[in-house]
C-alpha cells in the first residue's frame, strides 16, 4: 500500500522564521535582502512559485517592517541625532527621496511582480549592481554632510525605485548613488538608512490596507507575523553590521559575493534546464 505524505506548504511558520533570520544582514548589507528572499526557497527546493504573488510581496513586505522598526529601535541614538540635523533643506531632499520611489512603486510594482522576479533576471540585478558598486565608489569624498539638497534627494529616490527590480538591493543603490554624489562612505551609509526607513514603513502600511480586502488565510498572517519578528531580532541582532559599512573599506568583497552568487544562480539555472 502506497501511504501520500501531506505536502509541506511553500510558506510555513518554520520558513517564515528561517527566512526573517536571514533578513536583518543580507539587508543591512549592500547584497540585496529581496535577491536572497528569493533565492533561498529555490535552492531550497520550497516550491515558492506555488505561493500566489501577492502573498509573496506580503511576505517580503512583513519582513522589511520588521526591520524598520528594530532599526528605529537598535538605532536611535543616531537618528536622535540626524533629527537636530534636519533643517529645511536636508528635510526636502529626504522627503524628495521617499517620494519618487513611492511614486515609482505605484507605477510599477505590479508590472514589476509580474514579468520579472525570476533567477535569470535577479542575476543580472546582482551582477549589475556589483559592477556599479565598484564604479561609484572611486568617487571622490569631498561632499560636507550639510551639502546634501534636493538634487541629491531626487538621485537617492531614484537608487531607492531602482531597488524595485530583483537583485539590486536598496541598500547598495542608495550607498552607490551617495558615493557617485561625492559624500564619504560612512555618510552614504547614514543617508541610506535615513532615506529607506520612510519608504519601508510606508510601503508596510500600503500593503497593510490591501491586504484589509484580500484577507490572506490565516495560515498566511501567522507566517507572516513570524516572519517579521524573526526579521526584527535578526536585525536587531546584526547592527554590529552597520559600523562595519560605516568603516573607510572598499566595496569589493560585496561586489565579489554578488558576483559570485549571480555565478551560482547561472550555474543552478543550467543544471536544472
Amino acid at each position: 500500500m502506497t501511504r501520500i505524505y501531506p505536502v509541506k506548504p511553500p510558506l510555513d511558520i518554520p520558513r517564515a522564521l528561517i527566512l526573517g533570520a536571514i533578513q536583518g544582514p543580507v539587508e543591512l548589507l549592500p547584497i540585496s535582502s529581496s535577491a536572497h528572499i528569493s533565492l533561498l526557497p529555490w535552492f531550497a527546493g520550497w516550491r515558492w512559485d506555488r505561493l500566489d504573488r501577492a502573498t509573496r510581496k506580503d511576505f517580503e513586505v512583513a519582513l522589511h517592517a520588521g526591520t524598520a522598526v528594530a532599526l528605529l529601535a537598535g538605532q536611535r541614538r543616531v537618528i536622535a541625532r540626524e533629527l537636530t540635523r534636519m533643517d529645511a533643506r536636508r528635510l526636502g531632499a529626504v522627503a524628495v527621496a521617499a517620494a519618487v520611489p513611492a511614486a515609482a512603486g505605484f507605477v510599477l510594482e505590479r508590472p514589476v511582480e509580474e514579468r520579472l522576479g525570476g533567477p535569470a533576471t535577479i542575476a543580472a540585478g546582482l551582477a549589475a549592481g556589483a559592477v556599479a558598486m565598484l564604479l561609484t565608489d572611486r568617487r571622490p569624498q569631498d561632499r560636507d554632510p550639510d551639502e546634501l539638497n534636493v538634487a541629491d534627494g531626487l538621485a537617492l529616490g531614484a537608487a531607492q525605485a531602482a531597488a524595485l527590480f530583483p537583485g539590486v538591493s536598496r541598500t547598495a543603490a542608495t550607498v552607490g548613488t551617495a558615493r557617485w554624489r561625492r559624500f564619504s562612505r560612512r555618510e552614504a551609509n547614514l543617508l541610506s538608512r535615513t532615506v529607506a526607513v520612510p519608504v519601508i514603513l510606508g510601503a508596510a502600511a500600503l500593503r497593510a490596507w490591501r491586504m484589509r480586502h484580500r484577507r490572506p488565510n490565516r495560515a498566511a498572517k501567522r507566517a507572516m507575523g513570524a516572519g517579521a519578528l524573526s526579521a526584527a531580532a535578526s536585525t536587531f541582532a546584526s547592527q554590529g553590521l552597520i559600523a562595519l559599512l560605516d568603516r573607510d573599506g572598499s566595496a569589493w568583497p560585496y561586489a565579489a559575493y554578488r558576483l559570485a552568487l549571480a555565478g551560482a544562480i547561472v550555474v543552478k539555472s543550467r543544471q536544472d534546464g
